[in-house]
């Protein structure tokens, strides 16, 4: 497909902080910014039988694969949409019976392989940032991280070598995954339960702010980027990438040790909110079973707010067009 870009928005170039997302026009809170389908995906094991592998509907009443009999689908058509990438899986996991284990972020890297062996054009998940261009940071990596990286391409080879011919080398692969490792999404539910792994190429050019003026949720394996606070033309559209109930130190120390930066956003730098946080937090002691309740609590009527604000402005919209 060309590079039609994302309607109300444009790449550009982030003082201090590399390329970025910004507004070319105003985006009011709970406005739909973007969609983004994943250039990949993978449902996680824990869910398999209770979530179509390929569009993720949860159900009761799914159909089991044939072959692997650990593959579930909606319907035949499900199943023949997953078919490109499942068949991967399906043939290594009856060679190796209960033995097949590897981990999510290689069943995810496995489909990317086989995803840019049959791509040629840029994908609807690209049309501001190619998957090839994500950041790798690989002069950044310490040994841990080193190691990590060789465990995972050891396990690709162990489990997949036999089904996908001529695996990149692993240099390529050395990159490949620390690519994802830095660029990939954790898909959830509504109610914030993990469901898979998945790359969205736009979703990934967004930079970080710990004051973010978006959040990302998800529709089956598409990314929905809706608004948080008023977006003007020409402000940076923001995504946080950690868990904002954290204090300060400890944002910046996970923002550091999994995607390599400092953050220099404001609330870091005025560390305004902190106080409140240790008090939600109590680091001293874990969390009580009713505080745990109160911040799922907390996150749950949040995306309900977004949803009500989403329902509203399409009803709003209808009867704008029924008038």
């Amino acid at each position: 497909m060309k590079n039609e870009g994302i309607e109300g928005t444009e790449r550009f170039l982030s003082p201090g902080r590399g390329r970025g997302l910004r507004a070319v026009r105003h985006f009011a809170v709970g406005e739909l910014v973007f969609a983004c389908p994943a250039y990949t995906y993978v449902l996680t094991v824990n869910e398999r039988g209770a979530h179509c592998e390929h569009c993720f509907t949860r159900r009761d009443d799914l159909s089991k694969c044939g072959k692997c009999k650990q593959a579930y689908y909606c319907n035949v058509d499900c199943q023949r949409g997953d078919w490109p990438m499942h068949k991967l899986e399906c043939v290594a996991m009856c060679s190796y019976g209960e033995n097949w284990c590897p981990s999510e972020t290689v069943r995810l890297v496995a489909r990317i392989i086989m995803k840019q062996r049959v791509t040629t054009e840029r994908t609807p998940s690209e049309r501001l940032l190619l998957f090839k261009e994500f950041e790798a940071h690989l002069d950044k990596m310490d040994s841990e991280k080193e190691e990590m990286n060789q465990a995972d391409i050891a396990a690709l080879h162990h489990f997949y070598s036999r089904h996908i011919s001529d695996l990149p080398d692993d240099q390529a692969l050395t990159e490949l995954f620390a690519q994802v490792n830095c660029n990939g999404f954790t898909i959830e539910d509504e109610e914030l339960s993990h469901l898979g792994s998945a790359v969205f190429p736009d979703v990934a050019l967004m930079n970080h702010s710990c004051s973010p003026n978006v959040i990302v949720t998800y529709k089956g394996t598409a990314a929905e980027v809706r608004a948080v606070q008023e977006i003007n033309p020409g402000e940076e559209i923001f995504n946080s990438y950690i868990d904002l109930l954290y204090p300060t130190e400890d944002r910046r120390e996970r923002l550091l040790d999994s995607y390599f930066f400092m953050c220099q956003c404001t609330e870091c730098t005025t560390k305004s909110k902190d106080k409140a946080k240790m008090e939600i937090r109590k680091l001293s002691s874990p969390p009580e079973p009713k505080e745990i309740q109160s911040m799922v609590h907390y996150a749950k009527n949040v995306i309900e707010e977004f949803r009500r604000a989403k329902h509203y402005k399409d009803i709003l919209f209808s009867l704008e067009h029924y008038h």
